[in-house]
């Protein structure tokens, strides 16, 4: 009976062809969305992903993201290195500034400054260039994607020199950072040069990045930094997920995704529940019969399913195969989509609900076939 069922379904190519395009194209929609999303909210927590090493990030009570900072006093520094539990604690630095090229083309870029000595908070993998060099004169790293925007079209190459806020600074490495949120060049420098390149005013720290010591819970020395200075102290993980709720809370892009994604999923439950229904009318006559012969109610209710399985099965594959490439050639081919990727647990989340909708679209198209009266076969 059920090689029957797949004959009969493979016999209707229009329908066949149309209930595959329904879930392929709600599969492509979901994961493609879904996994930009998913993108775009780890990118919201780069900057902390980029220093591993830090267990504790210490800043004002008051900020929300790395993105929006209130300066501490330089004097913050060494009372957060005197709470028990802190094996060491560095100074980090962000702020903005203008890039000029020697061309003349001026970017906006992000400043990020970090300890002189350990150099902790740069990106360690590099994709030209040490990390090391930083300690020379007027050294500045810069992540790929800005290095493209500043010098587009040109290759990655050392020594370039560039005006950051009307000083000479001068490339020594291209790191690989994680991709950043804010579209913007990215500048690595050391504290104190970082400091003469922006010169705000006269509180200048943005962070304090700590590492606690071993065998010692970073939530217990967290909580004592935050006891004894007054200041906002964080675990490393438990500050990029507020990046992410900051992110959720603050922007529409929550709502954008949510309504993509759903549209896609009405739009595939009524093209399969449309093209199910009609292709069990068109083959009523066919059930019937098979009614007529003693074929039971269950029998033709796995018939029905394994049609529509089979035709949801493919449309998945096929949704999830054009998803995957779309990120593989949009990755390798446009350096500002670096970071994002089709994360499994969204593929099989898809397949999940590419099933819901076949069940969905199946259970209404049934009833024509449980209540089928046998003798519509002998009628002309």
């Amino acid at each position: 009976m059920y090689s029957v069922a797949l004959k009969m379904l493979f016999g209707d190519r229009g329908k066949y062809l149309g209930l595959v395009f329904g879930v392929a194209f709600t599969t492509l929609l979901i994961n493609q969305q879904l996994s930009i999303f998913i993108g775009l909210l780890n990118r919201a927590g780069s900057t902390v992903a980029d220093a591993p090493e830090v267990d504790v990030w210490v800043m004002d009570p008051g900020v929300k993201t790395v993105d929006v900072v209130f300066p501490l006093r330089d004097s913050e520094l060494p009372r957060v290195r005197g709470v028990p539990g802190v094996a060491w604690a560095v100074p980090f630095f962000k702020g903005a500034g203008t890039v000029r090229t020697s061309k003349g083309t001026v970017e906006g870029t992000v400043i990020y400054g970090v300890d002189d000595v350990s150099l902790i908070g740069v990106p360690q993998r590099t994709l030209l260039g040490d990390v090391a060099d930083l300690r020379m004169p007027d050294a500045v790293a810069v992540d790929p994607d800005g290095y493209r925007r500043i010098w587009p079209g040109e290759p990655l190459e050392l020594g370039r020199i560039i005006e950051l806020n009307d000083r000479r600074a001068v490339v020594v490495a291209v790191v690989d950072s994680a991709p950043s949120f804010i579209n913007l060049p990215i500048v690595y420098t050391r504290y104190s040069l970082a400091m003469a390149f922006t010169n705000n005013g006269r509180n200048q720290l943005s962070f304090v990045m700590a590492k606690v010591e071993p065998n010692v819970d970073p939530e217990a020395v967290a909580a004592d930094i935050t006891r004894r200075t007054g200041l906002k102290a964080s675990r490393r993980e438990a500050f990029r997920w507020e990046q992410i709720r900051f992110i959720i809370g603050n922007t529409g892009i929550p709502v954008s995704f949510g309504t993509v994604v759903t549209l896609g999923v009405v739009v595939g439950l009524a093209v399969t529940g449309l093209l199910a229904n009609l292709f069990v009318l068109d083959n009523l006559r066919q059930f019937a019969a098979l009614k007529a012969i003693g074929v039971k109610n269950s029998k033709l209710i796995g018939m029905v399913m394994l049609q529509t399985g089979t035709a949801g099965v493919v449309g998945w594959a096929l949704g999830l195969f054009a998803a995957a490439a779309f990120f593989h050639f949009a990755g390798a081919n446009n350096p500002t989509f670096r970071g994002f990727y089709l994360p499994w647990y969204v593929a099989i989340g898809s397949g999940g609900l590419a099933a819901m909708i076949i069940i969905a679209s199946t259970a209404a198209s049934l009833r024509r076939v449980l209540f089928l009266d046998p003798a519509i076969v002998f009628r002309g």
